[in-house]
């Protein structure tokens, strides 16, 4: 018994062993990974619709136009049409007629000044003409004498030119009243100041009781507003599009539906480092509701004219902060193309920068054709 024991053992060992070699030596190809199935990417901007004759289509038209360029800026003052109001005489005010923000006429009175320049001035005309008045007399006398051969020739000649230097003292000491604004005629120790040119009062630096210097300060300074300057901010690469003598359109924030014709004027030399701007100087007419500080929009349009593409506006959809337009493809299909608008155009159309050439069909309904796509 033990004997048929040990071989029925070494038989089933044997077989296990038989089995283990087999699948060793199995088929490799029933053991390999199944072959890769490859599938093709979907196109997230193509989109088929059902019924595509529902979608009208329009073709975009070639448009030429010159570039424009559109930049911001600020109402200045013309420097060159700003005036200081001075004040030869030394002293202190005791009026004045005109404040900060007034419009004013050439010729007006504007302060009143009490100076002891003037009233020196005044002491030192009645002097000269005092001395003039006794150098006239002594000429006569000098005359009368010459003529009866009481005195010399020598002695007339002093007499005429004491007469002469006492005529040029009285003629300067009354032009130096009149430079300091006071008539030698009528004493005063008060100077009147009037503008010297007409416009608006854009700074005041006195006020009552004030002293003023000579030549120190400016009371007043008064602006020509009939003319100012919109200066823009236009940056670096926008620079080749301006240049001086261009005409440029002008219109302020206060009144968009008003466009004011100007001409660039300077071009800055220095960029701004920090948003790499330079400045631009329109001198423009003032109708007379530009006010200095008003906020502006300038619009430069270059010579050369450049054909565009044009579509109806309805036709571009603005999505994601960009805009789209849809275009027909194979298979009642459409497909969402992303295009570049520009400026709106009359009659309703839109200029295309980039992403659409002109005689190209598109969706007339771009919004009516998304919302079908979303649902």
């Amino acid at each position: 018994m033990k004997n048929k024991g040990l071989e029925f053992g070494l038989v089933l060992i044997a077989l296990l062993l038989l089995s283990g070699c087999s699948s060793a030596h199995g088929n490799p190809a029933s053991e390999a990974p199944p072959p890769s199935t490859v599938v093709a990417d979907t196109d997230v901007n193509l989109f088929s619709v059902d019924h595509p004759e529902q979608y009208p289509l329009a073709a975009t038209v070639a448009y030429s136009a010159t570039p424009k360029l559109v930049v911001t800026g600020t109402v200045n003052p013309d420097i060159s049409r700003n005036v200081p109001v001075i004040s030869l005489a030394t002293g202190r005010v005791v009026a004045i007629h005109a404040r900060l923000g007034d419009t004013v006429k050439k010729g007006q009175l504007l302060l009143s000044v009490r100076s002891n320049d003037v009233a020196g001035g005044f002491s030192d005309y009645r002097k000269a003409v005092a001395d003039e008045t006794l150098a006239r007399t002594q000429l006569q006398r000098a005359k009368e004498l010459y003529d009866h051969g009481a005195i010399s020739m020598n002695d007339l000649q002093i007499a005429q030119d004491a007469e002469d230097k006492a005529k040029v003292d009285v003629e300067t000491m009354a032009e130096h009243l009149r430079l300091l604004g006071n008539d030698p005629d009528k004493p005063s120790a008060v100077v009147e100041v009037y503008a010297p040119i007409a416009g608006v009062i854009t700074d005041q630096q006195v006020t009552n009781a004030a002293g003023v210097q000579a030549l120190g300060s400016n009371p007043f300074t008064i602006s020509d507003l009939s003319y100012v300057w919109v200066v823009c901010d236009v940056y670096e690469n926008d620079l080749p599009n301006v240049s001086v003598g261009e005409a440029a359109e002008v219109q302020l924030n206060a009144y968009p539906d008003k466009v004011i014709k100007g001409r660039i004027s300077n071009i800055g030399a220095i960029l701004d480092p920090s948003i790499r701007t330079a400045k631009v100087r329109i001198e423009v007419p003032n109708p007379g509701m530009i006010r200095l500080g008003m906020f502006a929009t300038a619009t430069f349009h270059r010579q050369k004219k450049e054909t565009y593409t044009i579509v109806p506006a309805s036709a571009i959809l603005h999505m994601h902060d960009r805009d789209w337009a849809y275009v027909p493809a194979p298979g009642q299909k459409f497909r969402r193309v992303e295009v570049v608008g520009g400026d709106l155009q009359p009659n309703n159309m839109v200029e295309i920068k980039s992403g659409l050439a002109p005689g190209q069909q598109v969706v007339a309904n771009a919004l009516l054709l998304e919302h079908t796509i979303e649902q």
